[in-house]
């Protein structure tokens, strides 16, 4: 079922957490952010929206590393209903794309929550002191990957990466809801 996420709570603070990642080591905000800021990724492995994108998502993340914006991409789908999203595939899909950010699990469903998470994927986008500056897609591409589009989250990141502040218009992303246990 597609999704859509909220507009933009700018200044909003990025919540804490500590999350278990496909590498064997634990992840939080302050361990994956960058100099200028962090974006912190809601992502899946089964979803069609992910999967349409997952490969510009790779390469903005290790150009936006460059720009001195850190990344970690945040798994909350319930396994026990999905099972492509399960830890095992989650660590296999994270090695067959050469994820350049941790791939973390959010088992209790609680960072999700805490952020409001609507769909995957779903951006948000923080300047150096963690205050959220993009809630946005990250190009108007939906099921299919569409060709030369503009790359709003790249874009915007870099303006947080140079300013500390994101564009005024941004635009929803949609795609699959988070898959909430019962």
């Amino acid at each position: 079922m597609a999704a859509s996420a909220p507009v933009c709570d700018f200044g909003w603070q990025a919540v804490d957490f500590d999350l278990p990642g496909v590498d064997g080591r634990r992840h939080t905000p302050a361990s994956a952010r960058g100099p200028r800021g962090l974006l912190v990724m809601f992502l899946c492995n089964h979803c069609p929206y992910v999967k349409a994108v997952i490969e510009r998502i790779v390469r903005d993340c290790r150009e936006l590393a460059l720009e001195g914006i850190g990344s970690i991409a945040v798994m909350s789908n319930d396994p026990a209903d999905y099972p492509e999203d399960s830890f095992d595939n989650m660590r296999r899909v994270a090695r067959e794309r050469s994820f350049p950010f941790p791939y973390v699990f959010d088992e209790t469903q609680e960072v999700a929550r805490a952020y409001a998470a609507a769909c995957t994927p779903d951006f948000f986008g923080f300047n150096a002191r963690l205050e959220l500056q993009y809630r946005g897609r990250l190009d108007a591409s939906r099921k299919e990957s569409l060709p030369n589009v503009r790359r709003e989250l790249f874009e915007a990141m870099c303006a947080v990466a140079r300013t500390g502040k994101g564009p005024a218009e941004q635009n929803p992303s949609i795609g699959c809801s988070i898959k909430w246990r019962a």
